[in-house]
């Protein structure tokens, strides 16, 4: 299964260098990459490009990919999720997690309320914010957000398939 670790947003100039937002931890992830072969995945269709260069910039990544020369090109692209493969993936410290971990965690407060289940995760540049679906059933609301913060989320548990939050004022009505 592959990994995500950006999105095109744009053409940048003319030459067909293009701006990434990073859905990485690490987006200097992205240099270690030069001359390694990377998925775009946009619409119904994947390609693999040789990643030629790429430098950060306030928050978003850079990049060139061969064959992509003209800002035209690079239009076409927009909206392309980047992948590369498993055995790229940068190794996990003690505590960490790959976000692609989290859709289906069973999250609940800290005082042991069932609140939904992840069912995705948005990218911001601020901070990750997961959208959490209540189990289906006639009483029991409707999605909510949470911000991806530590004064948030207080354990990830991918073996045990559980996320604990604090459950602050106002945040069942973050709607996506």
């Amino acid at each position: 299964m592959d990994f995500e670790i950006g999105i095109i947003t744009k053409p940048q100039g003319i030459r067909g260098e293009m701006r990434v937002l990073p859905t990485t931890d690490d987006p200097s992830r992205f240099e270690l990459l030069l001359g390694d072969e990377v998925s775009v995945r946009n619409k119904a269709v994947t390609a693999a490009y040789k990643l030629m260069s790429a430098r950060l910039q306030k928050g978003i990544v850079i990049i060139k990919l061969e064959g992509i020369a003209t800002r035209n090109d690079v239009e076409t692209l927009i909206g392309g999720v980047i992948t590369i493969p498993q055995e790229k993936a940068l190794p996990l410290s003690e505590g960490e997690y790959y976000v692609r971990d989290l859709p289906g965690l069973r999250v609940e407060s800290e005082d042991g309320e069932f609140l939904g289940v992840i069912g995705r995760v948005l990218h911001t540049v601020a901070n990750d914010v997961y959208v959490i679906e209540p189990s289906p059933g006639p009483d029991d609301g409707e999605p909510f957000m949470i911000p991806a913060i530590k004064d948030i989320v207080r354990t990830v548990d991918i073996a045990a398939g559980k996320m604990t939050v604090r459950l602050m004022d106002g945040l069942r009505e973050l709607k996506p």
